[in-house]
């Protein structure tokens, strides 16, 4: 496959920005239909997707700056995503993180349950028995801009270009909870991923914002008299969950909200655990469908 093949698609938006990209065509080129058959996309320019990454990165910012100068990118965090139409293909550009869902660009991150075996009943060690399981979750800082002062997982956080999944997991163990690789590594383990997406913004459709999300789950398994420590500001304490409290935490009675991705990892996690929902449940299939309801590419 080409390489301007790749790029054809990966960058799809709604029609809120169509307007204002067909005003800078030297950037890009746009496409739409008035059929419901088709959704509006949008693409790099011929003359920029055969150049090299560095390239086209740079061009991308420039469309970006701009945005960003226009209101319609916020929350500039100046770290860079890799862009491609798929996680295991070449990258074909760098771009802000930030501007990931005003374009509706896939985005990659990672979530980890921060697990301890609770033995503290000596007759039963049993360390597959869910109600012996406990979770360490997070308060989010209430200085956050999205969900301040929200439950979160002990460690969650997008996927940046130039790290594998493995190594982004052991930076952010370290960076948000202060656990070192030597913890770590040899406890930890890839859970299965979730994927969904949403769309933000008012009625009349501005500042809408697409989030097309795959979320990898890992389990951590951590010592009983391990504490995380909050070290990048953006935690306000670490906490721990007994079962009946994560079992709890899904009903819309619950007293402490949570950061809604959240959810998914959780439900995940409860289906991987005995005793919470039987596979001959009735919905049992629905909702191992919807915890994968986004593009899982």
């Amino acid at each position: 496959m080409r390489e301007t093949r790749t790029t054809s698609r990966i960058l799809e938006i709604h029609r809120l920005f169509l307007n204002w990209y067909q005003r800078h065509p030297s950037s890009s080129s746009s496409s739409s239909s008035s059929s419901s058959y088709f959704r509006p996309f949008l693409t790099l320019s011929e003359k920029i997707a055969g150049t090299t990454i560095e390239s086209r990165t740079k061009a991308v910012a420039a469309v970006m700056d701009q945005l960003k100068m226009n209101g319609i990118v916020t929350g500039w965090r100046n770290e860079l995503y890799s862009v491609s139409d798929s996680f295991y293909n070449p990258t074909v550009f760098l771009m802000e993180r930030a501007a990931i869902s005003v374009l509706g660009v896939l985005e990659y991150g990672v979530h980890i349950n921060g697990i301890v075996l609770d033995q503290s009943d000596n007759e039963d060690n049993d360390n597959n028995n869910s109600s012996k399981k406990l979770m360490w979750m997070a308060r989010r800082s209430k200085l956050k801009s999205k969900y301040p002062g929200m439950v979160d997982h002990i460690v969650a956080g997008g996927q940046p270009a130039g790290l594998s999944l493995m190594e982004n997991v052991i930076k952010e163990c370290e960076e948000e909870a202060g656990i070192p690789p030597e913890i770590t590594e040899p406890n930890i383990y890839p859970a299965g991923v979730v994927s969904y997406e949403t769309v933000t913004g008012n009625k009349n459709g501005n500042g809408n914002k697409i989030s097309r999300v795959v979320l990898f789950n890992y389990d951590l398994y951590l010592p009983k008299d391990y504490i995380p420590k909050p070290l990048d500001g953006e935690v306000e304490e670490f906490f721990l969950w007994n079962y009946n409290q994560i079992r709890e935490s899904l009903s819309p009675d619950f007293y402490d909200p949570i950061k809604p991705n959240c959810y998914l990892v959780i439900i995940d996690y409860l289906l991987r655990e005995r005793n919470y929902i039987s596979p001959d449940t009735k919905g049992y299939l629905d909702v191992v469908r919807e915890l994968r309801s986004g593009d899982c590419i």
